[in-house]
């Protein structure tokens, strides 16, 4: 990349875009999990489509490679830029355009954080589904490449269930002007699915129009105790059962995920003991609050009675559910509680009959490789994905072993390497595991068609 290049980007976008040397801090090349990398060569930080279209009209040209980034807390490294790409930082792209409630639709850029577009439309009485942890810092952009899930796919599903249609660049500088404010849209291949959940590889989304609907009169929230998975199973029948379109969310932890959360992470409140095998959050919500709090009541007593639930509480104002929640949301809190390089994050999907003697198969099989090995598991019961946070403390230099080990454990159950978090550059190698030969060689085929230079995000879930 010569200051040739350079000298025409800052011509192009203007000096207040572009940013070089000393100017880079830090955050451009270090993402959530602590990982960094070398500062890369220039950030552009556009505040218009048409400026992000310039960029890669220009990139496109000269064969220069481009990381976008958004809030940064991805947690496979697609974020981090490689020494020759320039990073595309969309946090200038950051308003919340509209909120049309007759339609049910907000308008937002995609540097837009997701707190941000829940606590705009929250002020009109409606709400946006989409919920993470990293809620004040992830943007709309990062959750639309990844098709990120969170706390109520349950209920409202992927954030590709929550998208109308995007405004999407392409890698020569096209604009796709795909934002629409209706459901129904039967006109051919649905361009806007193919960059939901694509990692950035196909194109730059610029903007976005989500799904939003009326927030719910009332959410009430319990937390169960149970002695077996099996258990955790029967619950979730029963609550499929007697709370129907109530049911908002419904969070499973192993015995060691609560129990150091409650020890470890400061702030956060042990309702319930911390010697029970398993604990389950289940939310409720709907739009008669006599009705959401008795039907959840009523769900407790007959589970306590047929022994599937031995102990619970349940919620009694916005701060007692706020604070059972904190305890499911508290999962990065607890991680950096530990040496980060002691731990390894994984995210899958698998079907939920599997998942007890997965977690079973984990815990034992990583203790071949080292003694003091284990495993924290965690995650949304509901929708077959789980968190599995493993810590080795005895053998940084075996992280590479395990990894191998828990993929492959994931493939022998039939399960996906990534149920949200996409793949990025971590999980590349472990690809083949849930996609084979030809569904690979066909998003290759997307990829030349779209992007025949690869400057878009290149080294992504694939290399070409």
């Amino acid at each position: 990349m010569s200051d040739g290049f350079i000298n025409e980007l800052r011509e192009a976008l203007g000096d207040g875009s572009l940013l070089i040397g000393a100017e880079i801090e830090e955050r451009y090349y270090r993402d959530i999990s602590g990982q960094s990398v070398a500062k890369p060569r220039a950030v552009v930080r556009p505040r218009t489509t048409e400026q992000v279209s310039e960029l890669l009209r220009l990139c496109h040209r000269s064969k220069v490679p481009v990381t976008t980034q958004g809030g940064m807390t991805g947690l496979v490294w697609g974020a981090l830029p490689n020494g020759n790409e320039i990073v595309l930082s969309m946090e200038r792209v950051n308003a919340v355009e509209e909120v049309d409630t007759s339609a049910g639709v907000a308008i937002a850029q995609a540097g837009a954080p997701l707190q941000k577009i829940q606590e705009r439309v929250e002020q009109q009485g409606y709400m946006f589904p989409l919920d993470l942890g990293a809620r004040g810092s992830c943007t709309i952009g990062g959750n639309i490449s990844t098709n990120a899930g969170g706390n109520r796919v349950i209920r409202y599903g992927m954030t590709r269930n929550l998208i109308l249609g995007l405004e999407v660049v392409t890698a020569d500088g096209t604009v796709l002007p795909g934002l629409r404010k209706y459901l129904k849209n039967n006109t051919g291949i649905d361009l806007t699915q193919l960059f939901i959940g694509s990692e950035g590889i196909l194109g730059v989304v610029t903007r976005a129009a989500l799904r939003i609907f009326p927030i719910p009169a009332e959410r009430q929230v319990a937390l169960c105790a149970l002695h077996s998975f099996a258990r955790v199973i029967s619950f979730l029948g029963m609550a499929r059962q007697h709370l129907g379109a109530e049911l908002t969310a419904f969070e499973a932890m192993w015995n060691e995920y609560y129990r150091l959360v409650v020890e470890r992470v400061i702030g956060v409140v042990r309702p319930l003991s911390t010697h029970y095998p398993f604990y389950v959050l289940i939310e409720a919500s709907g739009e008669k609050a006599d009705r959401i709090h008795s039907d959840l009541e009523k769900l407790l007593e007959i589970a306590m009675d047929n022994n599937i639930i031995v102990d619970a509480t349940l919620s009694t104002s916005k701060g007692s559910a706020a604070a059972i929640w904190r305890i499911r949301d508290s999962a990065l809190e607890l991680g950096r509680t530990f040496a980060y390089v002691s731990r390894i994050s994984f995210d899958v999907g698998l079907a939920i009959d599997q998942m007890d003697e997965f977690a079973k198969t984990i815990s034992m099989r990583i203790k071949m490789i080292d003694a003091g090995a284990f495993a924290i598991i965690f995650g949304h019961a509901g929708d077959g994905n789980l968190h599995v946070d493993l810590h080795h403390e005895n053998s940084p230099d075996r992280r590479k072993d395990l990894e191998k080990l828990v993929y492959q454990i994931t493939g022998e159950f039939g399960g996906s390497i990534s149920a949200e978090h996409g793949v990025g550059i971590l999980k590349r190698p472990y690809l083949k595991i849930s996609r084979t030969k030809d569904e690979i060689e066909t998003m290759r085929a997307l990829k030349r068609a779209l992007d025949p230079n690869n400057i878009l995000n290149p080294g992504r879930i694939f290399t070409m």
